[in-house]
């Protein structure tokens, strides 16, 4: 898991997103996005109530 995941993929009530730090590139201040390690996606939980 990324740093900015919230769940293991797979995880029901969960979907991959656009990592909020670096907007999906990967990259943050030219180097790898430390909240997605890189990927530009992170898991998070989808829906609410």
């Amino acid at each position: 898991m990324a740093p900015g995941d919230e769940a293991a993929p797979g995880t029901p009530g969960t979907g991959e997103n656009l990592c909020r730090q670096c907007n999906g590139t990967g990259e943050y201040e030219g180097k790898s996005c430390p909240v997605c390690d890189g990927t530009g996606k992170v898991i998070e939980g989808i829906g609410g109530a």
